[in-house]
C-alpha cells in the first residue's frame, strides 16, 4: 500500500501531480488547504493537499499492514479527532436531536430566535411589506385585503417551491399552518409554527444501531452511482477509528470491479477484513467467520429497479440473515436524481425490504426539498448525508433543523 500526499494550487492540480506519479487508480483520503512556509510566504495563496492512497499489486492482504498503513490510520484517527472544523459531530451529540424550540437555564431560547429569523430570508420579508404607498393603494383600489402574515405564508409557499418540495406537500404544510395562525397575527408566529412543523415532520434521523446479541449486518442498497462505496467506507471509519468497534467489510458488487477494489483499499488503509461475497452460503459463512465482530457492512450490487430478475435475487439476498442476525438495511440515493425517478426507486425497494434513507452529493445540489418529498413519500427514517468525496470528513447524521433552515431560505 503507498499513502502519499500531494499539493497543488487547487485540489484538481494536487489530484493530477498524484495521478501523474502514481496512475489512475488512486483513492482520495483527504483534502486540506495548507500555508505555504518561509519568508514572506504569508503573502502567497494556500496551497491544497491531497492524501492518496494506492495498493500495490504486490501486497499480500492476508498479510500485516505495514508502517505506511498504520501511519494512514494514524492520520485518519487525527481528522475524526479535530472534527471541530468538519461537519461531523461527536458520537454521542450526533443522536440528540434537540427539540425545536427548548429553553436553557437562562431562558434564552436554543435555537437563537428562529435561526434569527432565518437570515435572508427575514430580509426578503421585510422588503415584501415595506411596498411603495402607490403599490399599497393598487392592492385597495382592487379590494384587496392582504395582511402581513398572508403575504408571509404566500413567500414562505413560493420558498419551497423554489427549493424543489413538492406542491402536494408544500400545500399541506401552508394548510396546516393557517389553520393555528390567529388573525393578524405577526409573521414571527407563523414562521416559528412553520419551522417547528417542518422538523416534525423528518422526524428525528436513525442510524446504524448496534446489535443487541451478536453483529449486526447492515445492507446498502441503491442504484448504480449515487456513492454507496464512498459511503460505506465513511461509515467504518467513524466505527472502526472513531468509536473502536470492530468492523468487517463485504461486496456483493460483482459486477463492477472498480467498486471492489476501492472498498478493498478502504478495507486495508483501516485494517478491517474484507470479503468478496458471490452467494448467499458465503454470506453465511462470513456471518460464522465475524460472529465476534460489532458490524458487519455489506456493499450491494447497483441495478436497475425495472429488471425483476435482479430485484429478485438481491431479496433473496437481503433475506438471507433472517433469524441468523439482527440487519438494518440503508438505501443510498442521491440528491441530484430527479424527484419522480426516486419515487420509483423507493418503490422498487420497498418491495424487497423495509429501510432507512441516506442522501448523497448535497454538495452538488442548491435545492434540498427532495430529502423532505421522499421522507413524507416513504415515511422512511432519515440517517445520514454526504458533501463530498472525502473520508471519513464528509458525512454528518441527518440534521433537520439545519435542513429546514435551507427550505425556508435561510443560509447554513
Amino acid at each position: 500500500m503507498i499513502i502519499k500526499k500531494f499539493l497543488g494550487k487547487t485540489e484538481s492540480e494536487a489530484v493530477e501531480n498524484a495521478k501523474k506519479e502514481l496512475g489512475a487508480n488512486i483513492v482520495i483520503m483527504n483534502v486540506k488547504n495548507v500555508k505555504r512556509k518561509g519568508l514572506f510566504d504569508f503573502l502567497k495563496p494556500h496551497m491544497v493537499e491531497v492524501t492518496v492512497a494506492l495498493e500495490e499489486e504486490t501486497v499480500n492482504h492476508e498479510k500485516a499492514v505495514s508502517a505506511d498503513v498504520k501511519a494512514a490510520v494514524s492520520a485518519i484517527s487525527e481528522v475524526v479527532s479535530n472534527m471541530n472544523n468538519a461537519p461531523v459531530q461527536p458520537a454521542e451529540t450526533q443522536r440528540s436531536v434537540p427539540a425545536p424550540v427548548q429553553e436553557d437555564a437562562s431562558g434564552k431560547k436554543e435555537n437563537n430566535a428562529i435561526e434569527e429569523k432565518l437570515d435572508s430570508l427575514q430580509s426578503l420579508i421585510e422588503q415584501q411589506l415595506q411596498k411603495p404607498e402607490e403599490e399599497k393603494k393598487e392592492e385597495e383600489k382592487a379590494g384587496e385585503d392582504v395582511s402581513e402574515t398572508d403575504m408571509f405564508m404566500k413567500l414562505l409557499h413560493t420558498t419551497m417551491l423554489e427549493n424543489e418540495v413538492d406542491e402536494v406537500y408544500a400545500g399541506q404544510i401552508i394548510e396546516e399552518i393557517e389553520k393555528v395562525n390567529k388573525p393578524n397575527c405577526p409573521f414571527d408566529f407563523a414562521l416559528a409554527n412553520t419551522y417547528q412543523k417542518m422538523i416534525l415532520k423528518f422526524g428525528k434521523p436513525v442510524g446504524i444501531t448496534p446489535s443487541e446479541k451478536g453483529v449486526k449486518v447492515v445492507f446498502f442498497v441503491g442504484p448504480t452511482g449515487v456513492g454507496k462505496t464512498t459511503t460505506i467506507a465513511k461509515i467504518a471509519s467513524r466505527f472502526q477509528v472513531d468509536e473502536k468497534k470492530k468492523v468487517a467489510l463485504l461486496t456483493a458488487d460483482t459486477y463492477r470491479i472498480a467498486a471492489a477494489e476501492q472498498l478493498r483499499t478502504y478495507a486495508n488503509i483501516l485494517e478491517v477484513p474484507f470479503r468478496v461475497v458471490y452467494t448467499v452460503e458465503e454470506i453465511e459463512q462470513a456471518l460464522i467467520d465475524f460472529k465476534e465482530y460489532d458490524y458487519i457492512l455489506v456493499d450491494t450490487a447497483g441495478h436497475s429497479y425495472q429488471n425483476a430478475a435482479q430485484k429478485e435475487n438481491m431479496t433473496k439476498f437481503i433475506h438471507s440473515v433472517d433469524d441468523k442476525v439482527e440487519k438494518e438495511v440503508f438505501l443510498v440515493l442521491s440528491a441530484t436524481t430527479k424527484y419522480r425517478d426516486l419515487i420509483s426507486i423507493a418503490d422498487a425497494y420497498k418491495e424487497m425490504a423495509d429501510y432507512k434513507l441516506i442522501f448523497t452529493k448535497l454538495d452538488e445540489t442548491t435545492t434540498l426539498g427532495n430529502l423532505l418529498n421522499l421522507k413524507l413519500y416513504t415515511g422512511a427514517s432519515l440517517s445520514y448525508v454526504t458533501h463530498g468525496q472525502n473520508v471519513p470528513d464528509d458525512i454528518e447524521n441527518f440534521n433537520p433543523q439545519k435542513t429546514v433552515k435551507r427550505l425556508l431560505g435561510g443560509k447554513n
